[in-house]
């Protein structure tokens, strides 16, 4: 059964850095634990309530770092535990809180249990990963990699061969396949208990939770393999509530209904999680036009572009689905990007982010932004293949503090940089940004005080779709909390519009917020909505 959702995190806004890239602080060309501490204060003046902090455990870095080689300690090129204590008491000491990035699914191909589960000779960690019994043709169509180590038997990958998937069994093991062990399986503890020690590793040294990487990758199978999700999660999410009542799991799941059922706080609407990739076609089309830029001509289209081609049905109706399922708690995260994904403002300019950033943080559950999404960082089409980040390394770059060669973000050769910066020297940067009222960056903070501000606008406050003939574009809908009604209106296309809409009262609702022009007019039961291309607001009624 789901616990209630800590106070401090019903209503926060979250931003996710990437550690590599943030700021460096050392001159290696590397982000580090000391660059985000001096970049905390301009954190905290986004009102963000707390940080997403990518992997920063000990690792090879074949996959940046999620590719864990000693969970207990992170990695030198970041700096010390001691360094990350820091971090997370100068987190605190802002008012904010802090998740760290839970890599349950699989380890490096050099960490010691892995080395040991591989020899010849049996150890206690032969069960901790998936191996076959000898050189197996009955591989059940799960990714092996033959041919490693003095083990009789294939290792089963969970994304590259330098990760090999821990074994927390399957949920319908075939007599056939009996390397395929049942998840009840009394030999498969040990591994979940490795796992609960180090969440309470990280969480006695001060952390606020985690985000957990692939977090239903873990038991494999078909049948039966929710509920043994379920009865999984719950084992650890129940003992965390228990012993830190404070402390959060956001999945990386894209499954927000059996994230609720497992005990998660919040999940993120991903496009690969969806049975009905159509439904998160809100930004991207989906994973194929994230590296390609192209579009199969059945591929979902995107509703917040200037084509404005896509729907925004599919997705309300699965974001109304979800509140329903999770009794109005809204247990899901809607993202401005993240570090799989390319930027947002691929093929889009400030004032298209302006609008999506106006939903984004106009609707129910909890909004993730990525670093640098403020001030509109552009994706890298050349950034190339760093630690295995292949089409994700565009958006990966150097955040760009200011103007000049180096971004303010290291004071190192932008040759030793770990990604190259964007070479325009007309790119976004912080520095531009923070003094013009009309910035992205400013626009943002506006938009996030909004929701703080108002409740309604945020995690708990009700959704209410308008619904008209203007079913795709624009987008209208209300927030409501007690007292406190809103109206949103958004229109990405290029083209004007106006509708007519069924909403009662009289005269012209104050406008908090907004982008173009938008106009809303109430008069004897209807209310008139124009706006212009590319236009946004957000009413009080």
């Amino acid at each position: 059964m789901a616990k209630a959702i800590p106070e401090w995190f019903r209503n926060a806004v979250f931003y996710e850095i990437y550690p590599q890239s943030f700021r460096d602080s050392n001159g290696d060309g590397i982000g580090d634990f000391g660059g985000i501490i001096e970049k905390l204060d301009y954190v905290k003046s986004l009102g963000v309530d707390g940080i997403w902090l990518n992997p920063c455990f000990d690792s090879p870095f074949q996959d940046a770092g999620y590719d864990v080689r000693d969970y207990r300690r992170t990695a030198p090129r970041y700096g010390t535990n001691a360094d990350l204590e820091r971090l997370i008491a100068e987190v605190h000491e802002r008012g904010m809180r802090i998740l760290l990035d839970l890599v349950p699914g699989h380890t490096s191909l050099e960490h010691p249990w892995f080395k040991s589960a591989v020899s010849r000779t049996k150890t206690r960690y032969d069960n901790y990963y998936v191996f076959t019994d000898g050189p197996d043709p009955d591989q059940d169509g799960y990714p092996f990699i033959s041919g490693y180590g003095e083990r009789d038997g294939f290792y089963m990958t969970n994304y590259f061969y330098s990760q090999p998937a821990l074994n927390y069994g399957f949920s319908d093991p075939k007599p056939e396949c009996p390397w395929q062990m049942d998840f009840r399986d009394e030999r498969l503890k040990p591994l979940r208990e490795e796992i609960r020690k180090v969440m309470k590793f990280y969480l006695d040294a001060g952390c606020d939770g985690f985000r957990v990487d692939m977090a239903f990758s873990l038991i494999k199978g078909k049948a039966g393999r929710d509920e043994a999700l379920k009865e999984l999660w719950l084992d650890w999410s129940s003992w965390m509530k228990s012993e830190y009542p404070e402390a959060v799991l956001v999945a990386e799941g894209g499954r927000p209904d059996l994230a609720f059922d497992c005990g998660f706080d919040s999940d993120f609407l991903l496009s690969w999680g969806s049975p009905k990739r159509a439904n998160r076609a809100m930004f991207r089309a989906e994973a194929y036009e994230y590296y390609t830029n192209r579009l199969k001509p059945d591929t979902p289209r995107s509703f917040f572009s200037r084509e404005s081609s896509g729907n925004s049905r599919d997705f309300m109706d699965e974001v109304e689905a979800l509140l329903a399922h999770d009794g109005g708690e809204a247990r899901f995260s809607i993202v401005t990007g993240n570090h799989d994904v390319t930027r947002l403002c691929r093929n889009r300019d400030a004032n298209d982010l302006k609008v999506a950033f106006a939903f984004i943080f106009t609707m129910p559950g909890r909004p993730f932004l990525y670093y640098g999404d403020e001030i509109g960082m552009r994706y890298l089409e050349k950034a190339g293949n760093v630690e295995g980040s292949y089409g994700r390394g565009g958006g990966r770059s150097p955040m760009q503090w200011e103007r000049g060669n180096k971004a303010g973000f290291s004071d190192a050769d932008p040759e030793k940089f770990y990604i190259m910066p964007d070479p325009d020297p007309e790119r976004p940067c912080v520095a531009d940004q923070e003094n013009d009222r009309d910035s992205l960056l400013n626009f943002t903070r506006r938009l996030i005080e909004l929701r703080h501000a108002h409740p309604a606008l945020g995690a708990e406050g009700k959704l209410r779709r308008i619904v008209s003939e203007y079913a795709d574009a624009p987008l209208v809908y209300e927030r409501e909390l007690h007292d406190e009604r809103f109206l949103v209106a958004l229109n990405p296309a290029a083209k004007a519009a106006a509708l007519e809409i069924a909403l009662p009262g009289e005269g012209a609702p104050e406008q908090l917020v907004g982008v173009g022009e938008v106009s809303v007019t109430r008069k004897l039961g209807t209310t008139s909505v124009a706006m212009s291309g590319v236009s946004a607001g957000v009413f009080r009624l």
